[in-house]
């Protein structure tokens, strides 16, 4: 019946075939992962009831730690960003936003589980939310059903490679290692291996700034600035009536 009433509000595409981060990355070769299981095709955004369900679309789906969700090739992130301010490290990927282009909200999905962190009005720093989102597979896409408020956001969203054997479930670039590495030029590069990128990815890995795609303008500060230009202008026009006035 959900299905029944979703309505979609974005699709976005990307590349196929640049999971290779700036484009000198080397994926794995142990266990053998394929590029296309770590490749990201297309965010779609729909609302079901109110909320948002968010559908990561992949070249391929493989799972070869033999994770529950079926899936467990990479570590996907998703930012979305909701309204002004918010944080600006998209946690510790290596990536920040652009100035003034915050998030409020941000998914971590792996084969094993999920958590979603929130940044309170007024504040810079995330805050877990105790919610188990509904993540599952549908062809070679991730769904995930969230209890986000419907409604035209921003989003950033990263793919990068799992690994049980790392703190934090990520394989982090280096310049050194064997076939169960990623190599990169750098040992502090960004560690996903794939974005969806409204502008040159490559670049994105140089300077560490990842463009939102979606709305990238944040209406409400329109609409400030609009009032505020209206308020000039009444301001402007008293004054001149005033001046007149007095002239009389």
């Amino acid at each position: 019946m959900l299905s029944l009433l979703a309505a979609a509000l974005l699709t976005i595409p990307d590349a196929a075939g640049d999971t290779r981060g700036d484009g000198s990355y080397t994926l794995p070769t142990r266990p053998p992962v394929s590029a296309s299981a770590l490749d990201l095709r297309e965010l779609k955004v729909e609302t079901v009831g109110g909320k948002l369900r968010l559908t990561t679309g992949l070249g391929a789906v493989q799972n070869p730690w033999n994770a529950p969700l079926g899936y467990s090739a990479g570590v996907l992130d998703i930012f979305v960003k909701s309204r002004v301010g918010g944080a600006s490290a998209l946690a510790k990927l290596g990536f920040v936003t652009p100035a003034q282009q915050g998030w409020q909200y941000h998914i971590h999905l792996d084969g094993f589980g999920n958590s979603l962190e929130f940044v309170p009005d007024g504040q810079t720093e995330a805050q877990p939310r105790s919610v188990n989102l509904n993540a599952r597979l549908s062809g070679s896409a991730v769904v995930l059903d969230t209890p986000i408020p419907a409604g035209q956001y921003s989003y950033w969203v990263t793919m990068s490679v799992y690994s049980p054997f790392t703190q934090d479930g990520m394989l982090h670039p280096g310049t050194g290692g064997g076939s169960a590495s990623l190599i990169a030029p750098r040992n502090d590069g960004p560690i996903p291996v794939d974005v969806i990128s409204g502008s040159d990815q490559a670049r994105a890995y140089t300077v560490g700034v990842l463009q939102p795609v979606g709305q990238t303008r944040d209406r409400r500060s329109l609409l400030l600035l609009a009032l505020g230009a209206a308020g000039l202008l009444a301001g402007l026009i008293a004054t001149v009536r005033v001046w007149r006035k007095s002239r009389v």
